[in-house]
């Protein structure tokens, strides 16, 4: 990986994965006859996004780094991007501005105040590194079996409960690893970021095969399972909400529908805790 633990985006890495991404059935095209690589060849971007073979060649191989939008619209539709992946291919071609400066990791108190009102709702407020600026009492008792609760990623891929506490760890993993390379399009030369990447790096084989398959994604709303050590198994959906006014910080939500086992679990485990229990130091 030739960007790990540095955050230095490549345009032509990006492009490559994305191309090996694409279903060829999906994208209309004959899927008979021997291909030595998955998704589309470079002959049949070219094709879909109408441009000729030598540029986007170039594209890949870093000769050509500023592609005008037409061009990076076309490629987006091409490889059937998502927004938050358009995005950062128009961040890595430099036809989007990234942010400078230190991230907002002071979170306002009329949102302290307003996650600390759900009493039977786990909320986090999150950086776009994932570190965990700010949570509710629910959220810390959830999140209980940890050592050391500071950043998501961290739990997912270095923490030993991170394995057994998020039941669909895979799915849970590959959302860490999206979002993470979200910042990086947003936050390239980021000193936090670039210090998460190379701990995660060094410290996770699960998370650098990840990296390396380049999806680009922020939250969404989708179920999560958990297995809790107290409570055992819970089911909720999430839901993030960028902040306006703080630049970069999401509000998470877990929610679960009101009577079912998971909202007992949820009253159960808020009974077992104090208020002042902190999810960290």
């Amino acid at each position: 990986m030739s960007d790990r633990g540095r955050g230095a985006s490549s345009l032509g890495e990006f492009l490559r994965a994305a191309r090996a991404r694409v279903d060829v059935a999906r994208a209309g095209l004959p899927s008979v006859g021997l291909r030595r690589v998955p998704g589309l060849r470079r002959e049949e971007v070219a094709v879909l996004a109408g441009v000729s073979v030598n540029y986007y060649t170039r594209l890949e191989q870093g000769r050509e780094c500023h592609p005008s939008l037409q061009v990076i619209d076309a490629l987006s539709r091409a490889f059937d991007l998502g927004p938050d992946a358009r995005e950062h291919l128009h961040r890595l071609a430099g036809a989007a501005p990234s942010r400078h400066g230190s991230q907002q990791i002071v979170v306002r108190p009329d949102i302290l105040e307003l996650i600390e009102e759900w009493t039977t709702t786990p909320a986090l407020i999150l950086g776009e590194t994932l570190d965990v600026l700010a949570h509710n009492h629910l959220a810390s008792a959830m999140h209980s079996g940890f050592a050391d609760t500071s950043n998501i990623a961290l739990m997912t891929f270095v923490d030993p409960v991170g394995a057994t506490f998020y039941a669909d760890w895979r799915q849970a993993a590959q959302a860490v690893v999206a979002s993470l390379r979200l910042a990086q399009g947003r936050r390239a030369h980021d000193p936090r970021l670039l210090d998460l990447l190379a701990q995660l790096s060094a410290s996770s084989a699960h998370f650098r095969e990840l990296w390396d398959t380049y999806d680009v994604r922020g939250r969404t709303f989708e179920a999560k399972r958990f297995w809790h050590p107290d409570v055992g198994a819970l089911e909720l959906t999430s839901q993030a909400f960028d902040i306006r006014g703080s630049e970069g910080q999401q509000l998470v939500v877990y929610k679960t529908e009101r009577g079912s086992r998971t909202a007992c679990s949820l009253r159960l485990l808020a009974s077992l805790t104090t208020p002042h229990h902190e999810i960290s130091e």
